[in-house]
């Protein structure tokens, strides 16, 4: 079954089963522009790059890496669980650098150092975070490395969780992208950083306890900075990386993530222009809506007079997105078949029973993936299969005087389950062939009309004087010369090689 399914997929590549090239793609918008060294605004859902500028350079990020600190925190670690600050936790920044007002000796819940972390972005609490994760910020900066290298980041290196300056931690405004979806992923990140507000518990330094408030100007309906929308996101400063931020934004079904790297006071305007720029020229779409390709092959094929969707369904599963520039269409789109996939974060992952993934993209920018997923008999529900516990109920005999019973001799039986198997496995191989039939089918009808359309070529560039037989008679002499000139070519370089 397997061998046959790769066969399958094969063919679809050869044949050319998926969306042809488009003989004149849309334009990508690019009526945007930001002042900052390096920024991107990513289509949160597909992972698609809607505009970048020096996307792969690595800047200092300062204290967006706090996002990746959180973020395997959440992965590790319960809410509940008790940090103790420590004096390397407490002392070991930079001074005058962010902090929550915590001491050495404190102690708070896992919950209350995230939101110290997140909206104050308090660096004494990326410090116990760490050691209270891994022991120590160096093991912690290991795991921040793997994390970030698990993602798919390439640009990347941390030292340290909070983001203070180190010339060994850097990122690129695509890397922290990627670092960004994992996080809008993760709900209890969400929670958090789109908190307005949150009171912290009594400590040494705040005998009333304190409440703190979100950086992020984007969110805060009273500020001048507020963008419609936004779902939160994280501030950063040092004097090195300069102004960095990272911020999540929602409208009219479309997620956006932008970074902005070492800007100079610009970076709320530069977020707004790309957040802006996002929403007004591009959208997120299902891919089954647009991509017919195998709903149409489904829908068209019959064996042995039974429509195939009956037999083995091929299709798009629907959770499947792209992003279309709003000018353009799905004409403008290419796709490629990979059937050698495997899980991971830059793609979402493979729902059940998927055999390939389809790659979409638009010149060379990656639109945005779905999976082909197979359905067969063999798929059906374990209530319409007979199984073992049933073979004593499957036979049944009538009792004496029962009227609801025509015979007292006469037995019910069922078909055993693996009657059933073999039965499905057959047809689910005709399927199959089925498929490779039509496939075939249809790739002599494209080599008819591409024939047809050389022939028509040919003759316009020899003129419309010729004839259709003295056409034909003008490319059989053409065929003659090509053939002489040919053998004449290779006894040639047969007595050459013989000398």
């Amino acid at each position: 079954m397997k061998k046959l399914i790769a066969a399958f997929l094969c063919a679809a590549l050869v044949l050319g089963l998926l969306p042809m090239d488009s003989p004149a793609a849309e334009s990508w918008p690019d009526n945007v522009s930001i002042e900052a060294e390096g920024g991107i605004v990513m289509d949160a859902s597909t992972g698609a790059v809607l505009y970048g500028k020096n996307i792969h350079t690595a800047y200092y990020p300062a204290s967006i890496t706090k996002i990746l600190t959180a973020l395997i925190v959440l992965e590790n670690c319960s809410l509940d669980e008790s940090v103790t600050f420590s004096h390397n936790a407490v002392y070991n920044v930079e001074a005058g650098s962010t902090s929550a007002g915590l001491d050495e000796g404190d102690v708070l819940s896992v919950r209350d150092c995230l939101y110290a972390l997140i909206l104050k972005s308090a660096n004494e609490a990326a410090n116990a975070l760490a050691e209270h994760v891994a022991g120590d910020i160096d093991s912690f900066a290991e795991m921040m490395n793997q994390k970030a290298a698990s993602l798919g980041c390439t640009d990347s290196h941390f030292a340290n969780p909070s983001g203070l300056n180190n010339e060994n931690h850097y990122t690129s405004a695509f890397d922290m992208a990627l670092i960004a979806r994992a996080a809008l992923q993760n709900e209890t990140f969400m929670k958090i950083d789109s908190t307005l507000y949150y009171d912290l518990p009594v400590t040494k330094r705040n005998p009333e306890g304190a409440r703190i408030y979100p950086g992020h100007r984007m969110i805060k309906k009273n500020m001048p900075e507020y963008y419609e929308g936004c779902l939160g996101g994280k501030t950063g400063y040092t004097s090195l990386a300069g102004n960095t931020l990272v911020t999540f934004a929602r409208r009219d079904g479309m997620t956006l993530i932008t970074v902005i790297l070492n800007g100079h006071q610009s970076h709320y305007r530069d977020t707004k222009a790309l957040l802006d720029f996002g929403f007004q020229n591009f959208q997120t779409v299902h891919a089954a809506d647009f991509d017919v390709t195998y709903t149409s092959l489904e829908n068209d094929m019959t064996i042995a007079g039974l429509p195939a969707s009956e037999l083995a369904g091929i299709r798009l599963d629907p959770d499947g997105v792209l992003t279309l520039p709003r000018s353009g269409d799905f004409s403008s789109v290419t796709s490629e078949l990979i059937y050698d996939f495997q899980d991971g974060s830059v793609f979402r992952r493979p729902p059940q029973g998927a055999i390939a993934r389809v790659d979409y993209r638009m010149g060379d920018r990656e639109l945005g993936c779905a999976y082909l997923t197979m359905a067969t008999l063999g798929d059906q529900t374990a209530s319409s299969v007979p199984t073992a516990a049933d073979d004593l109920a499957g036979i049944t005999l009538s009792e004496p005087g029962d009227p609801s019973e025509s015979s007292r001799d006469e037995l019910s039986f069922y078909i055993p389950k693996a009657a059933w198997i073999i039965f499905g496995a057959a047809l689910g191989a005709a399927a199959l062939a089925g498929i490779i039939l039509l496939l075939k089918s249809c790739q002599e009808k494209r080599e008819t009309e591409a024939r047809l359309i050389r022939r028509q070529k040919r003759m316009a560039r020899m003129g419309d004087e010729l004839s259709s037989s003295e056409f034909d008679l003008r490319m059989e002499q053409y065929r003659r010369n090509y053939y002489t000139t040919r053998r004449s070519s290779q006894q040639k370089r047969r007595n050459h090689k013989s000398s």
